[in-house]
């Protein structure tokens, strides 16, 4: 994983992350856990989008369960009316 550029967050990119719950051919009674974290765009996720139809097209495991959960890092500031002017010297 990479940081990102801060013009990529204003974009609306977020940190998403993705655990995957998959069976393997050999252990259908068993899952598998996987974890998949990338800076995306909600609510689409196209990069994730894109790696799960990478996964389910190439990959033998049978995906079972994909839960996703996205921060936005950069969000609008809050501002306040401030009271009072303070001078530092």
């Amino acid at each position: 994983m990479h940081e990102p550029e801060i013009s990529t967050l204003l974009r609306g990119y977020s940190l998403t992350t993705a655990e995957i719950l998959y069976r393997l051919p050999d252990h259908p009674a068993l899952l598998q856990s996987y974890i998949w974290q990338d800076y995306d765009l909600h609510p689409r996720f196209p990069k994730l989008t894109s790696f799960l139809d990478f996964w389910a097209s190439k990959l033998d495991g049978k995906l079972f369960k994909v839960t996703v959960a996205h921060c936005k890092l950069l969000t609008p500031a809050e501002v306040r009316l401030v009271g009072a002017e303070f001078k530092v010297h």
